[in-house]
């Protein structure tokens, strides 16, 4: 009974180890990711020291660097804690092995001395003459060569859960090696995160006396902000409308040219009486047919937009950044101002910080809903649709696409515009119709 407990038990923990090989695989990425992003962070906030930038930027590449640091803070413990369980489950089988072992050695030592004892070629031929019948001595004989085909499986079950047990100690070795390696790294993670918030609450003192003027600031940024978002939204409102109402004409001109090729059909046929109601029918219903309208702020599906939809929407987690290469310097939501809580911008998209010139790119493929320049400013934005979702890129310098053009994953459609403050930017939306989502959970390097 104990036996069979423990096959269970091993079981289990060899399930639950594949299920923590394929966590340790995403969380080697997802650092691989954060490693990435704070390596372009570095780049970009070391070109830009070069310009003059105010304390307020500082402040938000700093807190930039301080959440990049956190979340690789967070993947490594995270690997730390499933490598212990790891640890724990491989010294568990080896214990386990240790114990079979040392059963199977026992019984193997007390079988070599059985045949040791009766090793001479005269006690086995006495031992099979003993016999009272025949059958018996058959039985004998069988028992014989089943004992030493025995001794030579034992043999090799010893040697191969030998050559188990190595491995998997070998494995914990190089597994506890593994987790002093990330223990060490979080630690050096650690001290560079003090040395950031550090850095942190200097630059929020040095604004401290001047804290109206930069409450101004933000203020100010926030208003901006907002005006931007109700500014797309109207965008991406008429462009939904606009669309639904090309295709509601395309799909009206369709089912008109089928009826009309029905009643030429038909009037083909006809007597003139009934080619002279029937022109009077045609007529009277073109003048009661309703004009097409589309007021609704949600696209309109048809089944090929259903399949994009559905498509984007699998590739959730693995679509491509719009930029090859940068960091997310505004995320979605609530954005807190160095002050505290009193003024508070939240952002329906992500700010992602990148090189002069640099090419934006399409994230899937879709078709080019609209391209326009926001009402008093010059950033150029450019919405497409991917079924009823639409990814929307903002402050682009130049547009390499129009309206109707169909794209490709990856597709150039511009280049990021450059501030007068020296900051180039691309400001990334995904929605839902109307409804904006958080575009970090849709997109991987």
């Amino acid at each position: 009974m104990t036996k069979f407990f423990l096959t269970i038990l091993l079981i289990c923990f060899t399930t639950l180890s594949w299920g923590q090989s394929a966590q340790q695989k995403k969380l080697e990425e997802r650092k691989a990711q954060i490693l990435k992003e704070m390596e372009e962070l570095r780049n970009l906030v070391s070109k830009e020291n070069k310009k003059e930038k105010t304390v307020l930027n500082k402040i938000d590449d700093n807190r930039t660097k301080i959440k990049l640091s956190e979340n690789l803070i967070s993947t490594t413990t995270k690997q730390t804690r499933l490598l212990t369980d790891d640890i724990y489950t491989n010294q568990i089988k080896i214990n386990k092995l240790t114990k079979e072992l040392n059963v199977l050695k026992e019984d193997y030592a007390n079988m070599i001395v059985k045949a040791y004892k009766n090793r001479s070629e005269q006690s086995r031929i006495m031992f099979i003459l003993s016999s009272e019948t025949f059958l018996q001595a058959y039985k004998r004989m069988q028992y014989m060569k089943q004992f030493s085909s025995f001794r030579k499986i034992q043999g090799e079950e010893i040697k191969s859960k030998m050559a188990e047990a190595e491995r998997l100690d070998a494995a914990l070795g190089g597994q506890k090696k593994e987790k002093e390696k990330l223990l060490a790294e979080s630690e050096d993670q650690k001290e560079v995160l003090e040395k950031d918030k550090e850095e942190q609450e200097q630059l929020v003192k040095s604004i401290q006396k001047d804290k109206k003027k930069y409450a101004a600031d933000i203020k100010k940024k926030q208003k901006e902000q907002k005006d931007i978002d109700r500014k797309i939204d109207k965008i991406i409102k008429d462009a939904i409308i606009a669309a639904n109402k090309r295709a509601a004409e395309k799909a009206a001109a369709k089912t008109a040219a089928a009826k009309a090729a029905a009643v030429k059909a038909a009037a083909a046929k006809a007597t003139p009486a009934e080619k002279k109601k029937g022109k009077e029918t045609a007529v009277a219903a073109a003048k009661a047919a309703p004009a097409t309208k589309a007021t609704t702020n949600k696209i309109t599906l048809t089944k090929e937009s259903k399949l994009e939809s559905d498509s984007f929407k699998a590739n959730k987690g693995k679509l491509p950044w719009p930029v090859a290469e940068g960091a997310v310097s505004v995320k979605f939501g609530l954005q807190r101002d160095p002050f505290g809580n009193n003024f508070q911008i939240d952002s329906k998209s992500i700010e992602i910080t990148t090189k002069p010139g640099t090419t934006v790119r399409s994230i899937f493929n879709g078709e080019v809903l609209d391209v326009q320049v926001i009402g008093g400013t010059r950033n150029k934005i450019v919405l497409i649709s991917h079924g009823d979702f639409i990814t929307v890129y903002c402050n682009l310098s130049t547009i390499n696409v129009r309206t109707g053009d169909k794209v490709s994953t990856k597709d150039t459609i511009g280049t990021v515009a450059t501030s007068p403050s020296g900051k180039t930017a691309l400001t990334f939306y995904i929605m839902q119709n109307t409804t904006p989502l958080n575009p970090s959970s849709w997109i991987t390097k």
